[in-house]
């Protein structure tokens, strides 16, 4: 075990550093002087889950579910993952053992967290080498097919959480509003979105553009590649870079959304996975909730400046990038 540590990431805040995706956050962790992606080597993902029924939950009716979600990552084109149920367990999902266990744990404790993903990587590599994922039983929870109201939808969560585990972070691709308790989802363009919807919505049983183009960007073949573009540029204001600020590409004809961050202090930025074409970026700062959900804390995110588009519609072409361009936003 001398080359394995602990990491955690959880569905409303991320204790990982970040590191340069083309898409946008990757989950990564820093191994001496350099910061890496952490990311699977080994397929199938073999995983377990704990033989264990919640109120209206049985084990199996949440392995069904969990299956599920596996499945609907590994069916996204161009893409190399995959995973194989290896049975029923009397294993916490917590307890570090070398398997990968999914399953509830009582956490009334984390009153705000419904889930969360931890780690276990070989800290020489980066290579995950086990992932487990708790669903606190402290909340109500379905596996009905079209949701029940008051309760949380078990695939959602594990479409998000099971997204972690394959090695993204959070996307910035969606809207909330502050009310009692905590933040209210108006919105989102992504699973990946930090904040669950509503007790009885689905809704995040289904990837979007910028779930695809994430995973794509760790797992993504040579076809992914040759069929998509990208744009580069960076994110100043008066003339200085802008570390953390939110940059959308929006798909007038298809109406996909593919978010990215300025990751450096110059303010540089790589959107990848982008269907050729026409498309309208716009810069923002991540005003919209917790900075913590996105970036490790160390880092000073410039959130005081306002939204601004590009004043160009940029091309992107197949198998190529948009290079070179300039988002100039204003302080507030």
């Amino acid at each position: 075990m001398t080359r394995r540590r602990w990491a955690a990431a959880i569905c409303t805040l991320s204790f990982l550093s970040v590191v340069p995706a083309a898409a946008y956050l990757k989950l990564g962790t820093n191994l001496g002087n350099r910061t890496v992606t952490l990311r699977w080597e080994r397929f199938p993902i073999r995983y377990f889950v704990t033989n264990r029924d919640v109120d209206g939950v049985t084990a199996q009716q949440f392995q069904t579910s969990v299956t599920r979600a596996f499945a609907t990552w590994h069916a996204v084109p161009h893409t190399q993952t995959s995973s194989q149920f290896a049975g029923f367990t009397q294993a916490s999902p917590l307890r570090g053992d070398g398997a990968t266990v999914l399953g509830y744990q009582n956490r009334p404790d984390l009153d705000r967290t419904l889930a969360a993903t931890n780690f276990v990587i070989d800290t020489v590599t980066g290579e995950i080498v086990e992932s487990d994922i708790f669903f606190n039983s402290t909340f109500l929870w379905s596996t009905s097919e079209s949701g029940t109201t008051g309760r949380f939808d078990v695939e959602s969560i594990a479409l998000h959480e099971i997204g972690h585990l394959l090695g993204l972070s959070h996307s910035a691709l969606g809207e909330t509003e502050l009310r009692a308790g905590g933040r209210r989802v108006l919105g989102a363009e992504a699973v990946m979105f930090p904040i669950a919807f509503s007790a009885g919505d689905i809704s995040d049983r289904t990837l979007k553009a910028d779930d695809i183009a994430g995973i794509s960007d760790i797992y993504g073949t040579t076809d992914f590649e040759q069929e998509t573009g990208s744009v580069s540029g960076r994110v100043t204001k008066n003339a200085a870079g802008v570390l953390g600020a939110h940059v959308v590409a929006f798909n007038p004809v298809t109406g996909k959304l593919v978010g990215g961050f300025s990751l450096s202090a110059d303010g540089s930025f790589v959107i990848a996975g982008l269907e050729p074409g026409p498309q309208i970026l716009r810069a923002e700062p991540l005003d919209d909730g917790d900075i913590e959900s996105f970036f490790d804390a160390s880092l000073t995110v410039d959130v005081n400046f306002h939204v601004k588009f590009y004043e160009l519609v940029v091309v992107v072409p197949r198998g190529g990038g948009a290079r070179n361009i300039e988002i100039k936003v204003t302080p507030k």
